[in-house]
């Protein structure tokens, strides 16, 4: 079987890869990371504005807390009450699931190319503590738990931020499709720019400036779901698939044929 098809076949690479080149085709695998932000942030932003119809949250645009039953609005008080609450559970579940989708598939897509095994390794657990991060934020309610809650903002902020700058140092030393700095650059600015909002987030809580930091808070998980919506600039190059085989006696010679292809991976475009 010729090298190209064996690539196609098992690590989803496929034939006739000039053509993204030229703008004709890119992979549909690119839309991934684009839904997934757009998603969520369509989803929080849902979850705001019906928090402020409900009279639960501030508005943003105040410049300070006036007295009354309101309370600032941060994301999670946002999501904290009926209805907004089942809103929030269900887009922080599909978000998790997403990223932890890109996160996997981001990780097979290095793992040919990177020449440090444990930094792709720890770009993939930080990404998979904080899709983890996002479930114990949707699920566990502010009013409700609010340990728990905290566990999981620590988890999705913490592993996060540095899951971000894991994938910045793999975009520019690995430098697919001799793109790195044209994606890895971006992706330190926005890594620098999530670092300093989580220092001020945490600066301004507690100094106690409530709308300052939820004003914070919303630019840094904005700025989080950019930084995500970047993979797509290297996933239009890739197709991911899953190949089912029957189990027999010569199983290992198919798992040795898949690493052997994994070895003379060739660039795709």
């Amino acid at each position: 079987m010729p090298e190209d098809e064996i690539v196609s076949r098992y690590l989803g690479s496929p034939v006739g890869h000039n053509k993204c080149v030229n703008g004709k085709r890119c992979s549909v695998w690119m839309f991934l990371p684009l839904v997934f932000s757009l998603f969520t942030a369509s989803g929080l932003w849902i979850v705001y504005f019906i928090a402020v119809e409900d009279d639960k949250i501030f508005p943003l645009h105040l410049s300070y807390l006036k007295p009354g039953s309101k309370l600032p609005p941060y994301i999670s008080i946002a999501g904290d009450a009926p209805p907004a609450s089942c809103v929030f559970s269900q887009v922080m579940n599909m978000a998790a699931f997403l990223a932890l989708v890109v996160a996997v598939l981001r990780f097979i897509q290095l793992k040919p190319k990177v020449l440090s095994p444990w930094l792709n390794v720890s770009g993939l657990v930080a990404l998979c503590l904080s899709s983890f991060g996002i479930t114990l934020l949707g699920n566990f309610q502010i009013s409700n738990d609010e340990d728990i809650h905290n566990v999981g903002t620590a988890m999705t902020f913490g592993f996060g931020t540095l899951a971000c700058w894991i994938q910045s140092a793999l975009t520019l030393r690995i430098n697919l499709k001799n793109e790195g700095r044209k994606a890895g650059i971006p992706r330190v600015i926005l890594s620098a720019t999530i670092t300093l909002c989580v220092i001020l987030y945490f600066i301004l809580m507690a100094e106690q400036l409530h709308m300052h930091a939820a004003r914070i808070q919303w630019a840094l998980v904005m700025g989080f779901l950019l930084y995500f919506g970047t993979f797509a600039v290297e996933f239009r190059h890739y197709r991911f698939e899953i190949i089912c085989t029957e189990f027999h006696e010569n199983f290992l010679t198919f798992s040795e044929n898949l690493s052997e292809a994994s070895e003379y991976q060739t660039d795709q475009v």
